[in-house]
């Protein structure tokens, strides 16, 4: 019988695009936000939309569908000084859209949003060991609602929109990695820590989080999410995107961070592979 090996890493999810599919919900409702305030002459594709993220600044929705609507104007003629967009105004409609109308009783987009994770690989993480947390630029009230009323968690360890600031500052990320360390007797400053997300600022988070502490090894873990992987140029390409802004690796989804991968990840680091 051969022993396990010994797996001593934390892993920190992002959550839209990782742990649920947010083509359909929070992009949806970018491209709505943006129909409604450009009076329906520009509505952004996927494609527009991914293009905006890359530059790994607008992890945030609700600035991104506003600087897309600055964009489409620009190329109007008009200055954003003549605008003068009501960002307040975005925000309650972008989540009118995902939330629904009633922000008691919610009804919109974020109700079907399909799940990219179950809870027995979690389990199986537990079962190794592994500590695991969420580290979002999602509303706590959105990431709550997809971790603990639709995949069941109890309480699990998560900062959100609220808690820290936005991506790709990595005090979120600190603050997700110390809140696992304290709840753990196994574990010290130097246990690597790998952050899985499916965005640029996932990626510049873990490079900066490198810079700000490099005593620790952090490992950028790049996720397709679904709405890129339509066809296989199209993943390719985003998939470069990723290990070009700083990923180790890329996978499909994040169930493919199993505890045997996350060794062989181990591994490379410790021999400078990766």
């Amino acid at each position: 019988m051969t022993e396990q090996p010994s797996t001593k890493a934390i892993v920190v999810f992002d959550i839209d695009g990782v742990v649920r599919d947010v083509g359909g919900s929070y992009r949806r409702a970018i491209a709505d936000t943006v129909e409604h305030f450009t009076q329906g002459a520009y509505r952004p594709t996927p494609l527009d939309i991914d293009q905006l993220k890359s530059e790994g600044t607008w992890n945030n929705d609700w600035e991104a569908s506003q600087e897309l609507i600055y964009r489409y104007f620009e190329t109007q003629s008009y200055s954003r000084e003549q605008l003068q967009l009501d960002y307040n105004a975005i925000v309650a409609f972008f989540q009118s859209r995902y939330r629904g109308p009633d922000p008691q009783n919610w009804t919109g987009y974020i109700c079907n949003e399909p799940l990219l994770l179950h809870p027995s690989y979690l389990e199986e993480l537990t079962k190794a060991e592994i500590p695991w947390g969420f580290f979002s630029g999602a509303t706590r009230a959105s990431a709550t609602y997809v971790l603990e009323k639709r995949l069941g968690l109890k309480s699990p360890v998560l900062i959100a929109m609220e808690d820290a600031p936005g991506k790709p500052e990595p005090t979120g990320l600190f603050a997700t990695v110390r809140l696992l360390d304290s709840h753990s007797k196994t574990l010290d400053k130097l246990t690597p820590v790998m952050y899985a997300g499916d965005t640029v600022a996932d990626m510049y988070t873990v490079e900066k989080a490198r810079l700000g502490q490099p005593s620790r090894a952090w490992i950028g873990v790049g996720i397709l999410p679904p709405h890129v992987q339509e066809t296989a140029a199209r993943a390719d390409a985003y998939a470069e995107t990723l290990l070009a802004a700083g990923a180790s690796i890329v996978l499909s989804n994040v169930e493919q961070l199993s505890p045997l991968k996350i060794q062989e990840l181990l591994n490379e680091t410790a021999f400078g592979q990766v």
